[in-house]
């Protein structure tokens, strides 16, 4: 069992890194170093609870600059990695691959490289217990249909640019360690969900966009199903992954929470009726609209959890019902988060490049 005192964590500056820094400081104890490029969705901001704490330090790089990335491990000498940073919006990646590409995929490679000398050149003992975490998506191993689950030994499938990079990145982590031996794990998740999440994405940008009165727009039927899962909980499990996963071994980390879309922009108007005055219009499921689908839209995701449970002891601590009114809530008392970020992103359609 590995026991990390210090981890680097790229794109901690993210919406699942922020987590995962804030949970590995505040939670665990441990020092981080938070190493992000700080491109349009990173938000410092949800750092500030720990951004004045001793086990805390923050980086700016770019993963695909090997010198800034060698600096910043002879610099802080991590006991682990847990490899965060990607571009993650389908939508985005539908429209200009290439920052897909380079970051994910060639940035990925950067960093494998620059990690790899720096493990050879540890001491023997230290060298035994580092770790290289990579965390992954579901959406690897595209389109489920009407049952079954994701599990570890589901072929890659991949459908979108973004998917196709992960894909990429998965499978070069995996050459790492099957061809020099750094001890190397991935983790694969479901769609997360949950405070200081930027506002491209299908959740907050509900919340906000129900809130002022703006039209929901809903991809399709809106039959899409996603399996939701916390994001605090996906943290806690990244935690158990790293400490008491296997290397060479992938671990599938899913909410138990199956959703169409729809259901959950439903749930949203609900929440947010419930919580502020009414609108002129009415109820804000009158908000909902249909729009052209996104291209290649995968129909269904469900993730297996089992080995992750049976291996590392992780259980599911937030349901999807108080998760998401917890979420709400949030965003409904968090302007001074947000607002700045709405100036950046205010909810334009993305993703159409590919239709046709």
């Amino acid at each position: 069992m590995a026991n990390p005192s210090k981890i680097l964590v790229t794109g901690g500056a993210g919406f699942i890194g922020g987590a995962v820094c804030r949970h590995l400081v505040s939670v665990e104890g441990r020092q981080v170093v938070n190493f992000d490029k700080l491109t349009y969705a990173a938000c410092l901001a949800s750092l500030a609870e720990i951004d004045h704490s001793n086990r805390y330090a923050f980086v700016r790089g770019d993963i695909g600059d090997r010198a800034a990335v060698r600096a910043a491990l002879q610099t802080h000498q991590p006991d682990a990695i847990m490899h965060l940073a990607a571009e993650t919006h389908v939508d985005r990646s539908i429209d200009s691959a290439a920052p897909f590409i380079q970051t994910n995929i060639v940035g990925t490679f950067a960093l494998l490289e620059e990690v790899l000398a720096y493990w050879r050149g540890l001491p023997a003992e230290r060298a035994h217990g580092f770790r290289f975490l990579h965390i992954s998506t579901d959406e690897v191993y595209g389109s489920l249909g009407e049952t079954g689950k994701f599990t570890e030994t589901t072929p890659y499938d991949p459908r979108s640019p973004y998917s196709a990079s992960k894909a990429s990145a998965d499978h070069l982590v995996s050459a790492w360690g099957h061809t020099y031996g750094l001890p190397v794990m991935i983790s694969n998740s479901s769609n997360n969900y949950g405070p200081y999440h930027f506002p491209e994405k299908l959740i907050p940008l509900t919340i906000l966009n129900a809130l002022e009165g703006k039209p929901l727009p809903v991809y399709g039927d809106g039959g899409q199903v996603r399996d939701w899962l916390h994001v605090e909980d996906h943290a806690r499990a990244l935690w158990l992954v790293l400490t008491r996963g296997r290397p060479g071994r992938t671990y599938n980390v899913g909410g138990r929470a199956e959703r169409t879309n729809l259901q959950v922009v439903r749930m949203i108007c609900d929440l947010v009726d419930d919580a502020v005055p009414p609108l002129d219009s009415g109820p804000r499921r009158n908000l909902i609209s249909f729009v052209a689908d996104r291209p290649g839209h995968d129909r269904r995701y469900a993730i297996d959890s089992s080995r992750a449970e049976s291996e590392l002891g992780w259980r599911q601590q937030v349901d999807f019902a108080t998760g998401l009114r917890g979420t709400v809530d949030w965003y409904l008392n968090r302007q001074d988060w947000w607002a700045p970020l709405r100036e950046r992103y205010s909810g334009e359609r993305l993703g159409l490049k590919g239709a046709g």
